[in-house]
This record gives C-alpha cells, sequence and structure tokens, in this order.
C-alpha cells in the first residue's frame, strides 16, 4: 500500500486531489481532524499538554480554550515549538494506526491531509511520496474569498500567513499546480495518483 502525503497552502485544491483519491479506491485522513479529536480523547496527550501550558488552558467541560491558548503559542516560539513537539508525537503515533487499518482493509494508497505534513516530520517519517498542490497567490485568494465568504484582505491576511507556494513544491516529490479549472486539476491528479500507486506497489 501506498502512502501519500498531500500538502499545500489553503486555497490550492487539496480537497479536490483527496477526492480522487477516495475515487481510487484509497483512504483520506484529515491530520487536523486527528489533532482536534486527539485533544478531546487522548487523557495522556492532554495531561502533557497542562503539565506545559497550565491547566487553565482547558475550560470546565474539558474542552480547549482556543482563543487564550493560541494567543500563548502565536506570540512564543518556544512555546510554540514545545505545542508541536508533545502534539505530533502524538498524532503521528495515530497516523500510523491508521495506516494499518487501510492496509488490512486492503486499500491501494492511503492520502495523509496536512498542511503541516512536513514541518511535523511526518512526511519522511510516513509517507512514500509528498505532493504539493499549490496555485498563484491571487487565484488562492480569490477561492478563499468564494469559499468563505470573506474579505479580500482577510483572505489575503490569511494567505500571507501560509508559507508560499515554492517552499512546498520545493519540498516535495510531486506537484500539482492548480490555477485552472477544477476539471483540469482532477485529471491531472488522477493520472500523478495512478502512476504513484502502480510504481509503489
Amino acid at each position: 500500500m501506498t502512502v501519500i502525503g498531500i500538502t499545500g497552502p489553503t486555497g490550492a485544491g487539496k480537497t479536490t486531489v483527496l477526492d480522487v483519491v477516495t475515487e481510487l479506491g484509497g483512504a483520506v485522513v484529515d491530520c487536523d481532524e486527528v489533532y482536534h479529536e486527539l485533544l478531546r480523547t487522548s487523557a495522556s496527550m492532554r495531561d502533557e499538554l497542562a503539565a506545559r501550558f497550565g491547566g487553565e488552558i482547558f475550560d470546565a467541560d474539558g474542552g480547549l480554550r482556543r482563543k487564550g491558548f493560541g494567543a500563548i503559542v502565536f506570540k512564543d516560539a518556544q512555546a510554540l515549538g514545545d505545542l508541536n513537539a508533545i502534539t505530533h508525537r502524538y498524532v503521528v503515533s495515530e497516523l500510523e494506526r491508521r495506516i494499518a487499518c487501510a492496509q488490512a482493509e486492503g486499500r491501494p494508497a492511503i492520502a495523509l491531509d496536512a498542511i503541516a505534513l512536513l514541518e511535523s516530520g511526518a512526511g519522511e517519517r510516513l509517507c512514500h511520496v509528498t505532493v504539493a498542490v499549490t496555485a498563484a497567490e491571487d487565484v488562492r485568494v480569490h477561492r478563499i474569498m468564494a469559499r468563505e465568504g470573506i474579505s479580500e484582505e482577510y483572505a489575503r491576511s490569511r494567505v500571507a500567513a501560509q508559507k508560499p507556494s515554492a517552499w512546498f513544491e520545493a519540498r516535495c516529490t510531486y506537484t500539482l499546480r492548480n490555477d485552472g479549472a477544477r476539471e483540469t486539476l482532477e485529471a491531472r491528479a488522477r493520472a500523478l495518483l495512478e502512476q504513484i500507486i502502480k510504481e509503489e506497489h
């Protein structure tokens, strides 16, 4: 079974590529969803976070106080590094479990969808190949505006906060550039993914 890491900046078209993986019989794992699920369900991860950042990061119902916690970690590089060191370990462990499940099901491939795939080390540790899905900045801005109903200013600030397309392209095995129609990306993604699955089997 082929493990494919799919990454790239917001608005580039990762969802379209992931849909093609599903069409080809592959499994898809959203690493961000895994992280949020572990925040709710992993007592040991929660204990480690509370020990490092204080129990007050969780509210009375046990939920993470996202706004307050975000204010702590995103203004302090050391705090963010500590957060990632704790959470990436748990996320990677859960991804390994899901990869094993997909293999047991006889899937031809599993795609790991993660914007921080490369930074977390999951791309190198878990994936046979990585695919960057990228698009021009203006194209991404307008896609995000249409998708989320936000202003151009806010969309541009979101795009500016992420690494540029070239960063992803330089670090991935393959690149799918998506400046045009969805149908074009689907066709190119299908051809590439079929090739990857065939070569890795």
